[in-house]
C-alpha cells in the first residue's frame, strides 16, 4: 500500500506538470464544460419563463441551481479514459504499461485526479459568478449534504471504471468512434445532463432509473438541490454502491479477457 501511494505521488506530480505545460487545451476544454451547461441554463430558463414561469416543477432560478450543480458534478465525476484507448492499442503505446508490476488503470486514475483538482480551480470561481448572474435558488438540508460525498465518490468510481472497461473495446476493435458516441448520446440523455429527468416521458425515466447514467451525475446533482427524501437518497446511494460492484467485476472479467488477445502494433 505504502508503496502504491509513492506511485500515486509521483504520478500527481509528473499530470501536474504535464497539464501545467499544456495550459491552453485545458483552457479549452473547461470553455466545453462551462458554455454547454449555460447554454442549457439559458434555453431551460427562456422556457420556463414563457410558460408562466416553470416547467416540470423547474422555474428559471430553479433550472439555474440544476446547471450550475450539474457543471460541478460532471467535472468531478467525468472522464476522457475512452478516447485514449483506441491509440494506445493502435499503435502499440500499451505494451510498456502492461510490463509494469501495476495495474495500469492506477496511472489514469492519478492523471484523472490530478485535472479534476486543477480543473476546479477556474471552475470554482466560474460557478459562483453564474450564481450571481442566474440567481439559483437552492433547498438545502443537513442529510442531503451529508450524503453528498459518498454519493459523489460512488459517482467517481462508477463512472471512471464504466468508462475504463467501455475502453477495452479497443483490443477487439481498431475504431471504437461510434462506440463512443454512441454511449456519449445515451449518457448525455439519460444521465440529467441534458435536462432532468423528469421532464421526460415516463418510459424515458424508467430506463434513467434502470441505466448506470443517472447515478453518475444526476442523483448527486438532485441531493445537491434536496430533491431527494432521506429514504430516496438511501436507496439512491444503495444503488450506486450495486452499479460499482457490477462495474469492478466487469471490469476484471473483460480486462482478463482483452490482454489474452492484445498484440502490439505501430512503431
Amino acid at each position: 500500500m505504502i508503496g502504491l501511494l509513492d506511485i500515486y505521488r509521483a504520478q500527481f506530480k509528473v499530470t501536474l506538470a504535464t497539464q501545467l505545460q499544456y495550459r491552453t487545451e485545458l483552457l479549452i476544454w473547461l470553455s466545453g464544460a462551462i458554455l454547454q451547461p449555460v447554454v442549457y441554463l439559458i434555453v431551460w430558463s427562456t422556457v420556463a419563463n414563457a410558460n408562466g414561469g416553470a416547467v416540470g416543477g423547474y422555474s428559471a432560478s430553479s433550472f439555474a441551481a440544476y446547471y450550475i450543480t450539474m457543471m460541478l458534478v460532471d467535472h468531478i465525476t467525468f472522464t476522457w479514459i475512452m478516447y485514449e484507448f483506441e491509440p494506445r492499442i493502435r499503435e502499440g503505446a500499451f505494451s510498456p504499461k502492461l510490463v509494469r508490476p501495476i495495474h495500469p488503470i492506477h496511472s489514469d486514475v492519478a492523471d484523472n485526479a490530478t485535472h479534476k483538482l486543477l480543473g476546479l480551480v477556474p471552475l470554482l470561481p466560474v460557478a459562483i459568478a453564474l450564481g450571481l448572474i442566474f440567481h439559483p435558488s437552492f433547498s438545502l438540508s443537513a442529510v442531503s449534504l451529508g450524503l453528498l460525498v459518498p454519493s459523489l465518490a460512488l459517482a467517481c468510481v462508477l463512472r471512471f471504471m464504466l468508462e475504463w472497461t467501455l475502453a477495452l473495446t479497443a483490443f477487439w476493435v481498431t475504431r471504437v468512434g461510434a462506440i463512443n458516441q454512441l454511449y456519449e448520446v445515451l449518457f448525455v440523455v439519460l444521465s440529467g445532463y441534458m435536462a432532468p429527468l423528469t421532464l421526460f416521458p415516463g418510459p424515458v425515466q424508467v430506463v434513467a432509473t434502470l441505466a448506470p447514467f443517472r447515478w453518475m451525475v444526476a442523483f448527486p446533482v438532485n441531493l445537491v438541490l434536496g430533491r431527494a427524501t432521506l429514504h430516496d437518497a438511501l436507496v439512491g446511494l444503495a444503488i450506486q454502491a450495486a452499479w460499482v460492484v457490477i462495474a469492478i467485476v466487469a471490469l476484471k472479467i473483460v480486462w482478463r479477457a482483452a490482454t489474452r488477445r492484445y498484440a502490439a502494433v505501430g512503431a
